[in-house]
C-alpha cells in the first residue's frame, strides 16, 4: 500500500430506534387528526318515545303483552279501511322483518294492531265547561289521551286492549291513578331541566333552581299527554313546557321586585340596583328627547302604568 493513499471510512450504521410495545399499541389507538368526534346526544326522540310508550301501557289493560305494541293511531273506527290497513301492514312488516319472522302477505292483516282514540269507557264529567269543543271535554280528566287497541281475531275486529283500565275486561273498571312514569322517563325530565337551565340566558338568576323544580313539576304532570298521532318530536314538546315554565317564574320574580322596590323608594330606602340603572337611563332618554340629540338609549324595564 502506497503512503499516499487513504485508508476508507466505515460507512456508519444508523440504529433504528427501539419502539416498546406499549408505545406501537399507543400510537395505533390514537386516532387521526383529521376525525372529528361526533357529539354525543344526551337524549334522542327515539329514546323519549319508547320511554313514553312503557309509560302508558302501566296504565292500561292487556288481553297479552304482544298486544301492546300498535302499528298505527286512528282517530274513530271508521277510519279503519283499505288505505289505513295498507299502512299498518307496511309497518307490522318491518317490526317482523327486524325480529326474522316471515309472515305470509295473506295473514299479516291478522298480526297489525290499531290504537283508536276511544273515550267510552272513561266515566263522564259531572260539571262540563260552558262551551265544550272535544269530546275529552265531555269526560274526567285524565293525563293522556284514551284509546283501545283492536286486531283481527277470526276475521272479526276484536278489543285486545284498553287505556286508564285496571283488572280485565269483564270485571276490571275504570282507574287513571294506578299507573306510574318509568324511571328513565324521569331521568330524562331531569336531564331537560338541569341542560336548559344552563343556557346563558337563564342561569345567571339567583332563583334559577325555583325555574327548575317548577319546570319539573310541570313536565311530571303533562309528559305522558304527549300524542304521538300528531307528532314524533316529544323533544321539541317537552322543551317548550319547559321555556314556558322559565317564563312564567321569571314574570312573577320581575313583578314581585317592582312591588319591593316601590316599597322601599316609598319609605325612603334605596331600591335594588336595576330599579337605580333603570331610572337612570329613563331620565337620560327624556333628556335627549327633550333636547332632540339622541333617542338611541332605551331602558332596561318600562315603567308599569
Amino acid at each position: 500500500m502506497s503512503k499516499n493513499m487513504k485508508p476508507k471510512k466505515k460507512p456508519i450504521i444508523k440504529k433504528k430506534p427501539i419502539i416498546s410495545k406499549a408505545s406501537k399499541a399507543k400510537v395505533k389507538a390514537t386516532p387521526p387528526i383529521d376525525q372529528k368526534k361526533k357529539p354525543k346526544k344526551y337524549l334522542t326522540n327515539k329514546n323519549l318515545l319508547a320511554q313514553i310508550h312503557l309509560s302508558k301501557k302501566t296504565y292500561c289493560w292487556f288481553r297479552k303483552d304482544e298486544y301492546a305494541d300498535f302499528d298505527i293511531i286512528l282517530p274513530s273506527l271508521e277510519k279503519i279501511n283499505i288505505r289505513t290497513t295498507k299502512q299498518a301492514k307496511d309497518i307490522r312488516r318491518v317490526k317482523l322483518a327486524l325480529l326474522d319472522i316471515k309472515v305470509p302477505d295473506k295473514e299479516l292483516k291478522n298480526y297489525v294492531i290499531y290504537r283508536v282514540t276511544d273515550y267510552e269507557h272513561i266515566p263522564p264529567k259531572e260539571k262540563l265547561k260552558k262551551n265544550p269543543k272535544i269530546e275529552a271535554d265531555y269526560h274526567v280528566k285524565v293525563n293522556f289521551p284514551a284509546f283501545k287497541h283492536y286486531t283481527l281475531i277470526k276475521d272479526k275486529l276484536t278489543e285486545v286492549g284498553r287505556s286508564h283500565w285496571k283488572g280485565n275486561l269483564k270485571e276490571g273498571h275504570f282507574s287513571s291513578v294506578h299507573g306510574y312514569i318509568t324511571d328513565d322517563l324521569a331521568k330524562g325530565f331531569m336531564l331537560l331541566c338541569d341542560r336548559y337551565s344552563m343556557r346563558s340566558n337563564w342561569r345567571g338568576y339567583t332563583y334559577v333552581d325555583e325555574m327548575r323544580s317548577q319546570a319539573l313539576l310541570q313536565l311530571s304532570q303533562i309528559g305522558l299527554q304527549f300524542d304521538e298521532s300528531k307528532s314524533q318530536n316529544p323533544f321539541a314538546y317537552y322543551t317548550a313546557a319547559i321555556t314556558n315554565s322559565f317564563t312564567r317564574i321569571l314574570n312573577l320574580e320581575k313583578k314581585s321586585q317592582n312591588i319591593r322596590d316601590d316599597l322601599l323608594v316609598k319609605h325612603g330606602y334605596s331600591p335594588s340596583y336595576t330599579r337605580q340603572l333603570n331610572d337612570y337611563l329613563l331620565a337620560k332618554k327624556a333628556s335627549a328627547l327633550r333636547d332632540g340629540t339622541d333617542e338611541s338609549i332605551l331602558p332596561l324595564v318600562e315603567p308599569e302604568k
